[in-house]
């Protein structure tokens, strides 16, 4: 049995106590009448579920090389005149645990979310455990760094342009992996995860039932929708997301999260953004949204349309987008 060195210190001069600091009274010649340090109370996990469901909106988006570096974090802030508290990013299956990311939104007040994208395996591997040294390797390292992060799991699930959606795999097997990383995390003492089940909205793809995605209430924190504002949808956020709303609904009662979303910087994206904004604030189980700041396919980023830029900036000056992630308790 290993003995901790202030009480060691205290055992050399006892010669009439035997092996233990208790058996000698204050009056013995042998007390030296130090006081042995109580051990560091162990760190408790984060306790992510005030976070999960926040009196306030979610002000997020996602930038190339954020938040590993936070610089475009900080010139996005500039240029919307607000600081996101919410940082998406993507990452490849195989990646390591990004502990410098999730400690770098943490301390600006952001939360951050992984899409999680297993691009160089299969779901049934991962829901058999060939992935599992590497699942718990990153588990691990997310325990140990204990702040709250989101992890969304192969999301767009219920589409076919993804190695993981409709043409590659089945919902069982998909449901299977999920829950086969969620319990690895669990078994390892990673709940300082929060799981943002992300299907794409189901109005631009082949009509999927989505329920049979679904891994479960006790899997599952948030349901994260993606979906983009294009120029052929009916340009409002009931027209675009309320249909897949619904559906959730069917069998789900979990806050949702516009997880991923934009607008083509045509003459529609001034209204599409008002449409967004507008629509997330009159819901009430919607926790907010991420902003895909990116050039990919088409020109989401903001600063390539100034009438859009500036109406997203007027809107997002709204006391009830945003909000320091690290004061919820």
């Amino acid at each position: 049995m290993r003995v901790s060195r202030a009480i060691a210190a205290l055992l050399v001069p006892l010669t009439t106590c035997v092996l233990a600091v208790t058996a000698c009274s204050p009056g013995s010649s042998a007390y030296s009448g130090a006081r042995v340090p109580a051990a560091p109370a162990p760190q408790l996990p984060y306790d992510v579920r005030p976070l999960i469901n926040p009196q306030k909106k979610y002000f997020g988006v996602s930038r190339p090389k954020a938040p590993n570096s936070m610089k475009p974090v900080t010139d996005y802030a500039r240029m919307v005149g607000k600081k996101p508290n919410l940082i998406a990013y993507y990452a490849a299956w195989g990646d390591g645990f990004d502990a410098t990311g999730v400690r770098n939104a943490w301390k600006a007040g952001a939360l951050t979310v992984v899409s999680w994208e297993p691009r160089n395996t299969s779901l049934t591997k991962i829901a058999d455990g060939a992935s599992d040294d590497y699942i718990k390797q990153y588990a691990k390292a997310a325990s140990v760094l204990n702040i709250p992060f989101a992890i969304s799991f192969a999301d767009e699930m219920n589409g076919d342009w993804e190695k993981w959606g409709t043409t590659e795999t089945t919902p069982e097997e998909y449901v299977r992996a999920w829950r086969h990383i969620h319990d690895v995390f669990e078994d390892v003492g990673a709940t300082n995860a929060i799981w943002a089940w992300s299907p794409n909205i189901i109005n631009p793809v082949e009509h999927q039932n989505l329920k049979p995605f679904y891994p479960g209430g006790n899997y599952v924190d948030w349901v994260g929708l993606v979906g983009y504002f294009t120029d052929w949808d009916p340009h409002t956020f009931e027209g675009l997301f309320g249909p897949t709303e619904k559906e959730v609904r069917r069998f789900a009662s979990k806050p949702l999260l516009v997880l991923e979303t934009g607008a083509m910087p045509g003459k529609h994206r001034a209204g599409d953004v008002r449409a967004l904004f507008d629509g997330v604030a009159a819901a009430p189980d919607i926790v907010g949204f991420a902003w895909f700041d990116h050039k990919a396919r088409a020109d989401w980023r903001l600063s390539v349309n100034p009438a859009g830029l500036a109406e997203f900036k007027r809107l997002a000056a709204d006391d009830l987008y945003g909000f320091d992630v690290r004061k919820v308790k």
